[in-house]
């Protein structure tokens, strides 16, 4: 039995949903997100709360029944209060800049790499913090570990791009075997 696709999802003020067409759909303002729903799925809206139920009790309706839940659930509070996630840059001369759809990182190779920032997402940089945020959560988080791909932390400096309070293992450099041989 699934204990996350049992929960209700209490729809907030200002936010409108609705279900055509095997497709979930959650509104607010000028802000719009959809989830493609699974066949075995059934989702019903009653005055302020989504209630996700399985067609049948397959091995395969109850694996799906607690992910269609939780992409609703992504999906209402995108919408209503946006998700965001934050990088730091750390290296001397590193540095980071929005040029209209670009990103442009410096950070330490011989060029400068460029990021093209995808539909819909929002990049801003202070000092050495990149601040990325948008409406649907799986997108937001991909940009991010993309972004942090380009030059993940070593482990001897800490130098790269890291997640906001990421703890990074440092190594300990080489030691030196007897002082005068």
């Amino acid at each position: 039995m699934s204990r996350i696709g049992n929960k209700k999802i209490e729809v907030p003020e200002g936010v409108t949903v609705n279900v055509t067409d095997n497709i979930f759909a959650a509104q607010s303002d000028d802000k719009k997100n959809k989830v493609d729903l699974h066949p075995l799925i059934d989702v019903n809206i009653n005055d302020k709360t989504i209630t996700i139920t399985r067609k049948n009790e397959t091995k395969l309706a109850k694996s799906v029944h607690g992910l269609m839940r939780s992409l609703i659930f992504n999906a209402v509070e995108g919408v209503k209060n946006g998700f965001t996630k934050q990088l730091e840059i750390i290296g001397v001369g590193y540095r980071a800049v929005v040029e209209g759809d670009q990103l442009k990182l410096k950070v330490g190779f011989s060029h400068e790499v460029n990021y093209p920032i995808p539909q819909g997402i929002t990049l801003e940089v202070k000092k050495n913090i990149l601040t990325i945020g948008g409406i649907d959560k799986q997108l937001v988080g991909q940009v991010a570990a993309d972004i942090r791909a380009v030059k993940k932390p070593e482990p001897y400096k800490g130098k790269g791009i890291r997640y906001v309070g990421e703890k990074v293992i440092r190594k300990v450099g080489k030691a030196v075997k007897g002082a005068g041989a």
